[in-house]
Order: structure tokens, then sequence, then C-alpha cells
């Protein structure tokens, strides 16, 4: 087949087999061939023109999710919501979503058990992305009098690791009456610090959604 004159879709193509083998077969389980074969006929050197690995990708498939608009990113540009509006939109719609980044996540849960993994996880995805977002919503609902608050940044990494980690089943095993009631105490912890986040609406609204 001859070489595609375009790069980006050659990646494309790639990151697009990747992400669908990761999804149904779990990342362990993919070997770089498996993708390969899934590239429409992309030969082996048009993956390894752009990737050495499929660690590689996988990088690159984290970087495209991470650069895309998520919750966080489109209520930000909400004008009709405070700051603790625009953070309460955002958890519920992360929490009950079905895009391709929540099925990516949950086919990678397994590598949770990894030490470098997991560091790579709250470095690259949670520091450098989510909890400076947060904080930035944060910021605006101290502005706007929704949020308060004595420190923006470190309640940005409390809540992102509470909801990010805290309530990972592979990294805290719990059943369903201990998930509830880590909520509430999540719940505790954020209204003491003035971040009110979890209403009685959020918990309806979780019910509803899981029956």
């Amino acid at each position: 087949m001859p070489r595609n004159k375009y790069p980006e879709e050659t990646v494309q193509k790639i990151l697009d087999a990747a992400l669908k083998l990761f999804c149904e077969k779990g990342y362990e389980e993919t070997t770089v061939l498996d993708i390969i074969n899934h590239m429409g006929g992309m030969t082996r050197g048009a993956f390894y023109h752009h990737f050495k690995s499929k660690e590689e990708v996988l990088n690159a498939l984290r970087d495209k999710f991470a650069k895309e608009a998520t919750s966080f990113v489109k209520v930000m540009q909400r004008d009709d919501l405070n700051g603790l509006q625009k953070l309460r939109a955002a958890i519920m719609e992360t929490n009950t979503e079905e895009t391709d980044k929540r099925k990516f996540n949950l086919a990678l849960m397994p590598l949770l058990e990894s030490p470098a993994f997991l560091k790579m996880l709250i470095i690259d995805t949670n520091r450098d992305s989510l909890a400076p977002t947060c904080q930035i919503i944060i910021e605006e609902g101290i502005k706007d009098g929704s949020i308060q608050v004595e420190d923006a940044k470190l309640a940005a990494e409390l809540l992102v690791y509470l909801i990010n980690f805290w309530t990972i089943p592979s990294i805290f095993p719990t059943d369903e009456e201990e998930t509830w009631k880590k909520l509430m105490m999540i719940k505790t912890i954020l209204d003491s610090i003035g971040l009110p986040i979890f209403d009685e609406k959020y918990f309806r609204e979780i019910e509803e959604k899981q029956q």
C-alpha cells in the first residue's frame, strides 16, 4: 500500500485502532501487531514511523484526551453558572457520561496496580491538567462568592484525589454500602473546607442514573 501522504491521518488511524483494542481486549492483552492488523491495511512500517511501542500509543491517547474539551473545560465556558454550580455540573457529567474517554479509562483499570502507571496518571493526567482546571473554577467561585475556601490550589488537589482515586475500587476495594458511606464522608470533608459540591440533588441524580 502506498505511504500515506498525510501523517496526521496515519496517526489518527493508529490511535483509533489502539483505542478500540484497548477498550475491547484491555491494554495488557493488546499487542503492537494487533494494532497494525486493525489499521485498515496500513503497514508495520507506518506504525513504527510514528510510534516505537504501544506505550507511546498509550501516551498519545492520554495526551489527546487531555487536550480535548472535557466536562470541566466545557463548563468553564458557561456564563449562566457560578463557580460552585460549574463544579457540580462537571462532576455529575464526568460520573455519568459514556464517552470514549470513560471507556478508555475503564479498559486501563487493571494497570492501576502498576506503581509506574499510577504515578503517570497522577502526575500527567491529574496534577498537570485536572487539578489546575479545578483550581481555576474554584478561584472563580471564590470571586463570585459561591465558594469559600482559604486555598484554591490545595482545595483543587484534595478534590481531585478524593473523586479520582479514593473512589476507585481497584485501589480501595469497597462494596455498594461502603461506597455510599465514602461519598458521604467526602461530602463532609469538602463541606468543612468551604467546598459544598455534593448536595441532596446530586445524590438523587446519581441514584436515578443507576436505576
